[in-house]
């Protein structure tokens, strides 16, 4: 017979003789719904029950466990004189509910009745003032635990760990769990402590406090280990968090859902998403972290196209998106440049909660920027309303990129006038900007101003204003900046000085900073390849053929060319000599009728840019067979007359294409945008936006 049947039956009426406490505590427990507590209550009272402290204290905790805190607080306040056990289950209820505030109120009423508390009362009052970071709240609390002699309880101590570790103030959490006798240490006690240090990004310190629990021979419980997880994922040590997983399955824990996510997290963050997605392919209902751990593991990776086509399938899940994966999807958009995804990227957020939220706008204006539209940037810019730094930084950023350096010193005036302070990626935007264009002077003012606003340089401004001197060809001023760094000059650095060499062929010096690129940075072919282009320009082709051996030496291979051409939203990848593609004979048949146009256009080509010593028939073969040319070659046979070709290379633009290009553009009516690693080059009617400053 069920409880509800129970209740209502004839051996409940009250001169049946059975209403013990002990029975209907027994049904209390029992109970499987809310419903049934409230029949309960109902029969207590018919047999005057409705004041047993005993009783009231079990439905109290029922309720709680139900969440229907009202009805707890409905039967609590029934009570005439609660004693200590009540009072302790309400305050439970509201902590456990998250109704902090309620806790703490009710902690007052209960001092203002002169009931003194008790060890049990404490743990949740922590937890209340823990959930509001309530640091002076929980020190009087503390102050209360001291003076009745509480500060020994082992479930007190980890209430005020956990309190002061929320607040932010790990000395005091610290010196708690030191006062805790070795013998009264629980796994919950080291596991707050190490919680406590991982939650306050002290992974070092977390896996300490675990190094210690594993000599004391404590089983760690899987909180500690989602814990000991988060620790190793911030510092991305791979290897331990592997053997961490290893214990895990060891212990039979692998289906436990909160480890499941940190070692999805570990891995993604890692760089390992095929192992991260093999963890999330076991969970059966994926919740909206674990697909932000995928997204944005694959996003931060790389595997941009996954982060996106992940990005659909949560949508199709009906798993509504946060911010964090709508900014990691818009990330993901801007690596693979389309401008078509770009679009419905924003209209999905048009359509949102999210499209007043400032952090996803500025990722929207960033992505339109890196997708070459600095139009549709400007846009999101224009209808942002509480436009903070981070906005304004993102479009002058884009601007940027884009070599409008006019725009983005007008930006930079407004923002001024509307009072709000620049940061460093706000100059990084600025100096970026006078560097495409060859604003000298503008540029070092503005690298002297940041010095007035206090913002500490890093190395990208240093490498920007470097390379915004050296290209002007003002190398000694350039290297005199670097001398002068407070901090070592890192790869970013030597490689803008060495840049402007090559193109001024200052041999000595730029010799000097590849030696310097090579201690740093010994395996990036990079650098070599520049320092080849070097020797090249200036001619010595023996000192060409020594670095080529050189690389072969250390078994490195120049980065092979690709080229991303957008048509009709989907992107389709060259590379040089690139023959797989199954309308290659129409491709390389166009590329043949480019190349007539072009020497009927007066086109010649810069043989030093091949890096090759070849004759003049190897050299134009090779120049012609660029990816940047066969991405356009399949642009025009791909779209209508007068679309925009977009166009995204892996490696910077050589001379000849470039040169090329402004060509095509006129001799085709087209406007192309590529996007190279350096910058954006907007090519119409045979003029560049770098105006050849690049």
């Amino acid at each position: 017979m069920s409880e509800a049947s129970l209740l209502a039956s004839p051996f409940l009426h009250a001169n049946s003789g059975i209403h013990s406490d002990s029975f209907y505590a027994s049904l209390i427990d029992g109970s499987t719904h809310k419903a049934q507590l409230r029949q309960i209550h109902a029969r207590l009272l018919v047999l005057g029950l409705q004041f047993s402290g005993f009783l009231i204290t079990k439905l109290i905790h029922a309720s709680s466990s139900f969440g229907d805190i009202c009805f707890a607080r409905q039967v609590f306040d029934d009570l005439p004189r609660p004693q200590i056990f009540p009072w302790n289950a309400i305050i439970r209820g509201y902590s456990r509910n998250n109704l902090f505030q309620d806790a703490l109120f009710m902690y007052s009423k209960m001092q203002l009745t002169r009931v003194s508390p008790d060890s049990f009362t404490f743990p949740h009052l922590l937890k209340a003032c823990s959930g509001l970071s309530h640091l002076q709240m929980g020190r009087l609390v503390h102050a209360q635990v001291f003076r009745l002699g509480f500060e020994a309880d082992v479930f007190v101590q980890n209430g005020l760990i956990a309190l002061y570790a929320k607040c932010g103030r790990m000395n005091r959490a610290r010196t708690v769990f030191e006062r805790l006798q070795m013998a009264e240490r629980t796994v919950v006690s080291w596991t707050a402590i190490i919680s406590a240090y991982a939650q306050n990004g002290e992974p070092v310190e977390a896996l300490e406090i675990f190094s210690q629990m594993r000599k004391m021979d404590v089983k760690p419980d899987w909180v500690a280990l989602v814990s000991v997880l988060n620790a190793f994922t911030c510092l991305q040590d791979l290897e331990q968090g592997r053997a961490i997983h290893a214990f895990v399955v060891q212990m039979g824990l692998e289906t436990e859902p909160d480890l499941l996510i940190s070692l999805n997290t570990m891995y993604a963050k890692c760089g390992k998403v095929a192992a991260a997605k093999i963890l999330f392919d076991k969970m059966k209902s994926p919740n909206l972290i674990l697909w932000n751990a995928m997204i944005s593991g694959y996003a931060k990776n790389g595997y941009a196209k996954e982060a996106i086509d992940m990005f659909h399938k949560m949508i199709n899940k009906d798993v509504r998106p946060d911010t964090i994966s709508i900014t990691s999807a818009i990330s993901a958009c801007a690596q693979v440049g389309s401008l078509e995804q770009a679009r419905w990227m924003d209209e999905y957020v048009g359509r949102s909660d999210h499209r007043d939220d400032v952090f996803i706008s500025s990722a929207l204006i960033d992505m339109f920027a890196k997708c070459g539209s600095v139009e549709c940037a400007r846009s999101v810019f224009d209808r942002t309303l509480d436009r903070d730094v981070v906005v304004w930084s993102a479009m002058i950023v884009g601007y940027g990129l884009h070599g409008l350096a006019r725009e983005a010193i007008s930006l930079y005036r407004a923002m001024e006038r509307g009072g709000v302070l620049p940061n460093d990626v706000t100059f990084l935007g600025l100096l970026m900007a006078c560097n495409h264009s060859g604003l000298v002077r503008e540029g070092w003012w503005f690298f002297n101003r940041m010095m007035d606003h206090k913002i500490n340089l890093q190395q990208q401004h240093y490498a920007c204003v470097i390379d915004l001197l050296g290209r002007a060809g003002h190398l000694d001023q350039a290297y005199e900046v670097i001398r002068s760094m407070p901090v070592q000059p890192g790869v970013t650095v030597w490689g803008a000085l060495l840049s402007a060499c090559k193109k001024h062929r200052h041999v000595s010096l730029g010799e000097y900073a590849a030696q310097q690129l090579f201690s740093i940075d010994p395996s990036n072919t990079g650098h070599y390849v520049q320092l080849s282009n070097l020797y090249a320009a200036a001619r010595l082709w023996d000192r060409v053929t020594e670095v080529r051996v050189r690389m072969k030496e250390k078994g490195l291979t120049k980065d092979v060319g690709c080229s991303w051409v957008e048509v009709r939203g989907k992107l389709e990848a060259f590379r040089v000599g690139d023959r797989s593609h199954p309308r290659y004979e129409e491709i390389e048949r166009e590329v043949e009728w480019i190349e007539s146009k072009l020497k009927e256009g007066g086109f010649v080509a810069y043989k030093d840019a091949s890096l090759h010593d070849l004759n003049d028939e190897e050299a134009e073969e090779t120049l012609c067979s660029h990816s940047e040319r066969i991405a356009i070659a399949y642009g025009l046979i791909s779209t209508p007359q007068g679309t925009t070709l977009r166009i995204t290379k892996n490696l910077r633009a050589c001379v000849n294409c470039h040169a090329a290009t402004k060509l095509i553009s006129k001799l085709v009516g087209r406007e192309i945008v590529v996007r190279d690693t350096n910058r954006f080059h907007h090519f119409k009617d045979g003029v560049c936006s770098c105006r050849d400053y690049w």
